[in-house]
């Protein structure tokens, strides 16, 4: 190569590349892929009625009146005997145990018959004492006409009648391991438990009563001295039969 040729004189074109293949016009285009899902993750994941949407704990607390009373009825609840299951595993202190679990049953017993039974089902029960000294019963209900929430009243009688079956439970294994210095925790809380299950049972069989009696008294005015002396009587043992 002398000096005098020009640098672009010598590199030689690239061959034109030919493309390969079937470049015939009358051949037929390959069909889009349509990427269907399947069903399987859609069934198991996401609710396909309106009951499954209602359903679940989240569903509980949205169709309750109440929410945050229903969430504390079974927050001290749950909370007393986890802590009394689990209180060996953390810690060897045997009265920070104690007294965390009789504060948390302490709290529940408040709760229970102060706040959640007067909110969630319109019922109340207190023990008191008249000038003679002697004590009685005093049950306290809502008004018929105000039906309570069914969601929690469900849960309500739930919460009230499961967790002494749990703590009964408990005792019965304390025994059967002899761990005697757990049994005083466990008949404190079914002292507890037993006691508002007996008071919110009473007090909700006192308020049946109250309405079939005015239930009565107020058909009695049109139907005359006897006939509501008959009604009434009716619907106190018709209502005897079903609630005591």
């Amino acid at each position: 190569m002398s000096v005098s040729t020009p640098l672009l004189d010598t590199i030689e074109p690239d061959e034109p590349s030919v493309p390969t293949g079937n470049m015939n016009s009358n051949s037929k285009p390959r069909p889009a892929v349509v990427l269907t899902p399947t069903s399987h993750n859609t069934e198991a994941g996401m609710a396909t009625t309106q009951g499954d949407a209602e359903s679940g704990l989240a569903g509980i607390f949205r169709q309750s009146a109440h929410p945050m009373a229903l969430f504390f009825l079974f927050f001290f609840r749950i909370s007393a005997i986890t802590v009394y299951i689990l209180c060996g595993w953390f810690t060897d202190n045997y009265v920070l145990s104690t007294v965390t679990v009789v504060v948390l049953l302490a709290m529940d017993f408040w709760n229970c018959r102060n706040v959640a039974g007067r909110t969630l089902v319109g019922l109340r029960f207190w023990n008191q004492v008249d000038d003679d000294g002697e004590s009685y019963w005093v049950f306290e209900s809502r008004d018929p006409t105000r039906p309570a929430n069914p969601i929690d009243s469900k849960m309500f009688w739930i919460a009230l009648y499961v967790f002494p079956v749990l703590w009964a439970a408990l005792f019965i294994v304390s025994l059967l391991k002899l761990g005697f210095a757990f049994i005083p925790i466990v008949a404190l809380a079914l002292v507890f438990n037993i006691t508002n299950v007996i008071g919110f049972t009473y007090a909700d069989r006192d308020a049946k009563q109250r309405w079939a009696n005015s239930v009565g008294s107020g058909w009695g005015l049109g139907l005359g001295g006897i006939g509501g002396q008959i009604l009434t009587g009716a619907v106190q043992r018709s209502v005897g039969r079903v609630f005591g």
